[in-house]
Order: structure tokens, then C-alpha cells, then sequence
């Protein structure tokens, strides 16, 4: 059987190849690292998280849950890690950065029908090809693949968040809970009205990243640096990352002005990061700005948060729903490079990739996942969005059809949940034995 090339051991790579291996069809994964590394990695690892460690809210109200239950019931790798290696984070799916990505490179490297390639690929490879390069897609290729199709790249700024020590945080500044009563997984920093203010002054002064002159300065709405959301508005941060709604603080009863939450990035619940925070300071001015917040005067950061340029492709112009490139029968886009957002999402397209990738190398048309279900709903996002202003998509509710009937939000969302996890189910049921193994790794609610 042929081999098959992904290029690229992001989170879209990797889960590319596994679902190929599993397919029973032999692939070649090329990644760079780290024999080439990239602005924002640090580690040689495949699948390495560099800005959030969460893949999003869980359960039936959530979009993003229906996904990750659409993706454990593929099979998915990163889903697997995902639990393996998952730290307390409230209602959201966060993992432990290290352990996730070493639990998918040894499962990676040790399958039989994967090789794994530590090399920079300058030129879309011969044969059937997965492209699942990320955000942070290599000069040389994104020169091959414009060369191939034309100017029809977009870029955008991506930021991650700093990290700070926990054992450097005064506690008794902080209080522990988690919006609306749930689980107390965050810590919560409470701004005074002034203190707000010196900060959000503070931060308009603060000096910015520098773009270089070839970078776009765009950025994705869902990752805007908190400088940039600063520069929008005193109220911007107050309804952003910094708003105190749902947060009552225990010591008075009340809801603060303002509010900086943490999360705990790893399982011993030693490192912890600002949500929504990216950004793409100097370093300098984060330490100054992240020490202007009670609790954390004497933070000791231990890693800044970084800015990187972002490159996706224009997906309506170049892609079918299938992610195959219009017109290039057996050559696949995944991933951010695909015109996604979120690890989750990448994963996601990265099964779909492999799968009709695996479909081709046996004489087999590609598949699209119905519309009800929210993988289906995002890749026909990508291949029939307003190429003119099209911008990288996540996971939600209007990617997929609304349910009839009259019903509360709650209740309209879990029936979406409920059927779309069906139609992904039997839509699964109907490949094998095309998809061996496509079984849940996770009890599913009942009626799913």
C-alpha cells in the first residue's frame, strides 16, 4: 500500500498519522524539530501545547465538549493524552503541557506503521500528502505552497500567556473558586477600581513586540493580545479576561471590580497561568505589569508570554469540505494551516485528513462527517466561508443546524449535543470496516 506524508507533528500532524497507522497504512511524519525550531516551541516533542493548555469547556452545553466527544469517539490520540495527562480546570478539558505531548510521541514513535522524521520540508511532497505544518509554517514551504496556488495566505499575531511559580503567589490576596459555582479550580486575583486603573494605564504604556517588516500585524479575535484589548477601551478588560461576573469574593461577599484568574498548567499544580493574558510585551513590562497585581507583587515567572506569526490558508478558495486542496486529488490540508483555531479543532481536522487520506491510498473517495455534528459543521465552514474576509474558525454552536422546537438555551444546546454525537456515531458505524478501533475512550451522557 502506498505511504502516506504528513508533514508536520503538531497536534493536526500527529493525530493525522495515528488515524492512518490505525487504518493499517504505513506513514511517513516529517517534523523540523528539533533539528529547526520555531519562535514559539521549546521541545523536539510532537504535539507540544505552546499557548493554552486547555482544549476547551466539556459537556452538552459546550461546543466544543460535542467535539471532544465526537473525537473520542474516533479513536483520537490527542483525546487519549488529553485524559491521561489532564490537570483540574474547572469545566474545561486543561492538560499537563509535558506529559501530553511525551504520552503522543511515545505512542507515535513506537507504532510499526509510523516513521517519524526529524527533517524541514522545503517542497510539498509526491504522492498522497497531509500539510499540517501549523501557525508556524517554515518560509521554504509556504513558498512551495504559494508558488503551487497563488498569493492565498492570510497571517495573523497569535500570543500565548506567562506562567508564574505558585509558590510565589501570596495566597492571602487570592481566593479560590470558579464563575457561577463551579468547581474551585481557579485562583482569583481581585482588583479595587484604582488598582484596576493604575494597571490598565500601566498597560497602555507598557512597550510592545515590534512586528518585523514582512508580518501582517492582524490579529485572530479569539487570541488578542491583552495590550491590544486594552487599547480598545478602559471597559474592554472589564468584559474580557478581567471581569469579574460570576466571582464572589469570599472574604466580603461581593463581586470585585476587576479580576485576574490563574490556571493550573500541570498536575502538581506548581505552575500557574494568567487567563487570557497573551500577550507579546517585552519581557520586562510583563514582569512590571504581572507584579502591579494583588498576590502576585513577588510572582516569580517562569515562562513569558510570546507572540509568533500565525499563517493559514484562504481554505474557501483552496479546500473541500474532505480538507482536500481543490482540484489536487490525495493532497490534504489540517490544522491551523487549514483555517482553524484551537488545538482541539486541529486535532479534529487532523483525523478527517488522515482518514481520507487513508480512503485515497485504497482506491476510496473522501468523506465529510454530517452536518449535524461540529467537525462536519467546521469543514464546511472552511470550504464555503466569504473567501473575501475569511478568518480561522473555532468550534461552536452556529457551525451547526439549530434544533426545532421551543426550548430554554440549555435545553436547545444539549438537544444539539445529543444529536450531533448521534449522526457522528452512526456516520462512524457506516465507514467500518473502513475504521477499525473508532470506538468512545470516555463514558458518553446518556442518550448520546
Amino acid at each position: 500500500m502506498e505511504r502516506v506524508t504528513v508533514v508536520g507533528g503538531g497536534l493536526a500532524g500527529s493525530e493525522a498519522a495515528w488515524t492512518l497507522a490505525r487504518l493499517g497504512v504505513p506513514v511517513r511524519l516529517y517534523e523540523m524539530r528539533p533539528k529547526k525550531m520555531t519562535p514559539a516551541h521549546s521541545t523536539g516533542g510532537l504535539a507540544e501545547i505552546v499557548c493554552s493548555n486547555s482544549l476547551g469547556g466539556e459537556g452538552p452545553t459546550n461546543a466544543k465538549g460535542l467535539l471532544q466527544a465526537e473525537m473520542r469517539r474516533a479513536g483520537s490520540l490527542i483525546m487519549e493524552a488529553a485524559f491521561r495527562a489532564r490537570v483540574p480546570a474547572g469545566g474545561a478539558l486543561a492538560v499537563d503541557r509535558e506529559e501530553f505531548s511525551q504520552y503522543i510521541t511515545e505512542r507515535l514513535v513506537q507504532h510499526p506503521l509510523v516513521e517519524v522524521v526529524r527533517e524541514e520540508v522545503v517542497e510539498i511532497p509526491k504522492g498522497i500528502t497531509i500539510l499540517a505544518t501549523g501557525p508556524l509554517t517554515s518560509d521554504a514551504l509556504a513558498e512551495a505552497i504559494r508558488g503551487r496556488f497563488g498569493d492565498h495566505f492570510l497571517a495573523y499575531y497569535d500570543a500565548a500567556s506567562p506562567i508564574v511559580l505558585y509558590e510565589s503567589i501570596d495566597l492571602s490576596k487570592c481566593f479560590r473558586a470558579g464563575r457561577y459555582a463551579q468547581e474551585a479550580d481557579y485562583l482569583n486575583c481581585p482588583l479595587t477600581e484604582e488598582e484596576y486603573r493604575r494597571f490598565y494605564e500601566a498597560l497602555l504604556e507598557a512597550e510592545r513586540h515590534t512586528p518585523h517588516a514582512w508580518e501582517n500585524l492582524q490579529y485572530f479575535e479569539a487570541c488578542v493580545p491583552v495590550e491590544e484589548l486594552a487599547r480598545r477601551g478602559y471597559q474592554t478588560l472589564l468584559f474580557g479576561p478581567m471581569k469579574p461576573v460570576g466571582l464572589k469574593d469570599p472574604r466580603t461577599g461581593k463581586e470585585p471590580f476587576a479580576v485576574v484568574q490563574l490556571r493550573q498548567e500541570d498536575k502538581e499544580g506548581r505552575m500557574w497561568s494568567l487567563v487570557g493574558f497573551q500577550t507579546g510585551l517585552k519581557w520586562p513590562e510583563q514582569k512590571r505589569l504581572i507584579q502591579m497585581i494583588p498576590g502576585l507583587e513577588n510572582a516569580e515567572i517562569v515562562r513569558y508570554g510570546v507572540m509568533h506569526r500565525n499563517t493559514y490558508l484562504n481554505a474557501p478558495r483552496l479546500l473541500e469540505a474532505t480538507l482536500e486542496f481543490k482540484g489536487q486529488g490525495g493532497l490534504f490540508a489540517a490544522g491551523v494551516l487549514a483555517g482553524v483555531e484551537g488545538y482541539l479543532e486541529s486535532a479534529a481536522t487532523g483525523f478527517l485528513a488522515g482518514l481520507n487520506a487513508a480512503r485515497r491510498a485504497r482506491g476510496l473517495p473522501p468523506v465529510v462527517p454530517p452536518e449535524e455534528s461540529l467537525l462536519g459543521g467546521l469543514v464546511r465552514f472552511l470550504a464555503t466561508a466569504n473567501p473575501e474576509n475569511f478568518q480561522p474558525m473555532n468550534a461552536n454552536w452556529g457551525l451547526v443546524p439549530p434544533v426545532e422546537g421551543r426550548m430554554g438555551k440549555r435545553e436547545k444546546r444539549e438537544a444539539m449535543y445529543r444529536r450531533g454525537l448521534l449522526a457522528f456515531a452512526r456516520w462512524l458505524q457506516a465507514l467500518e470496516p473502513s475504521l477499525p478501533g473508532a470506538r468512545p475512550l470516555a463514558p458518553e451522557p446518556q442518550g448520546a
